[in-house]
């Protein structure tokens, strides 16, 4: 988180530079290790609505007190439970703000900033970031999935960590994006300065472990998902002798929590009769 600052401007979409952080100075190697430590449970929480469709800040309000009676590390804003593909780039924003000003000082903020285009993406990123976002979760872009390989990915990811003026979290989440992350693009991205981890939401052990060992030279942080293949994370950092290894728990929340008085946006919402956040 401190470190990244340093790299803001380097890339044409920045501002008009030649430079990347791939061309690591003695300053970028410095900045580099004071990396966000990001080991911890995070919950990905969901965006209540009001019975007219608009986002309900009250009630995300009443949440967000709930959440803050229990020991997480920090909270994930405008992940996949977030329901952002339904939210305009403005309550993406102002969501992400209203946390930021309930969240206890010292509690982490990731906030979703993924987007199909990589000059949206680094527009909403640098937007988050000034409303408060400690690091930015970044989804792969998938509506062209046939032409997202790893090359594509990696100049992507590249650009959005040049750029941002905060950490960057690769999120892949396949079963949203028919798309997976390639493992030998999360190897080379692993190496950027502003790239301190990866989401991994396929439930792949196999796949998280090698990502585990294939990054394990690099100061990366690998990051399940989902509750559900929790332990098995676990074990496999074990395994792999990582140094990082985070788990999210979207299920462990308070029954209590309001998720959505009404069906939300989505198609085929969060039902009524469960008010529990799912696993992304």
């Amino acid at each position: 988180m401190l470190c990244a600052r340093v790299w803001r401007g380097l890339s044409p979409l920045c501002g008009g530079g030649h430079l990347t952080a791939w061309r690591r100075t003695q300053s970028h190697t410095a900045a580099a290790a004071a990396r966000l430590d990001l080991s911890g449970i995070y919950p990905p929480i969901a965006t209540p609505f009001t019975a007219k469709e608009d986002v309900d800040y009250r009630r995300l309000e009443e949440n967000l007190q709930k959440y803050n009676k229990i020991p997480f590390k920090g909270l994930v804003v405008q992940g996949s439970n977030g329901e952002y593909p339904y939210l305009t780039e403005e309550e993406r924003v102002e969501v992400v703000r209203t946390v930021r000003r309930s969240l206890p000082a010292g509690k982490v903020l990731m906030a979703g900033s993924g987007c199909e285009s990589t000059g949206a993406t680094v527009q909403l990123t640098e937007k988050m970031a000034a409303v408060g976002a400690d690091a930015v979760l970044v989804v792969t872009p998938c509506f062209y999935k046939g032409k997202m390989d790893s090359r594509a990915l990696i100049q992507h990811f590249t650009k959005v960590a040049d750029c941002s003026p905060v950490p960057v979290v690769l999120y892949s989440v396949p079963a949203n994006t028919g798309l997976e992350l390639p493992l030998d693009a999360v190897v080379q991205l692993s190496q950027h300065p502003n790239i301190v981890g990866l989401k991994d939401s396929g439930g792949d052990i196999t796949r998280i472990g090698l990502t585990v060992h294939k990054t394990k030279t690099q100061d990366f942080q690998v990051l399940a998902g989902s509750a559900g293949f929790l332990m098995a994370a676990y074990c496999v950092q074990s395994a792999a002798c990582a140094r990082w290894l985070t788990c999210w728990a979207g299920s462990c929340v308070s029954w209590s929590v309001c998720v959505c008085p009404v069906a939300g946006r989505k198609p085929e919402s969060c039902s009524s009769a469960s008010s529990s956040p799912t696993p992304p």
